[in-house]
């Protein structure tokens, strides 16, 4: 069985026009969900606390943490509220 590094596999993909555009497409959502699950686990909150604190639903930040759908605005900074932090936007 031939097996493949991740990072190979992904630095061959990245050499396809189209797949590069979707990969910088999603970064930012990648980031911002790599930060809210961090300040969760730090603190300790496992989902069903946070989102009662946040006033959601563990389901929608199971969506949110797995990325398959695209958060609003307000949705992150009320999670971020109840994770103590708030929510900066930078244009680069």
């Amino acid at each position: 069985m031939n097996t493949i590094k991740f990072e190979d596999y992904l630095n061959q993909q990245l050499k396809k026009d189209s797949f590069r555009k979707e990969w910088k497409k999603s970064e930012t959502q990648y980031q911002l969900t790599r930060q809210l699950i961090k300040a969760r686990i730090e603190q300790g909150y496992n989902q069903r606390k946070l989102a009662k604190k946040a006033k959601t639903t563990q389901a929608v930040l199971s969506r949110l943490e797995s990325m398959s759908f695209n958060p609003s605005l307000g949705l992150i900074e009320k999670i971020a509220k109840a994770l103590g932090k708030k929510v900066e936007i930078k244009l680069g």
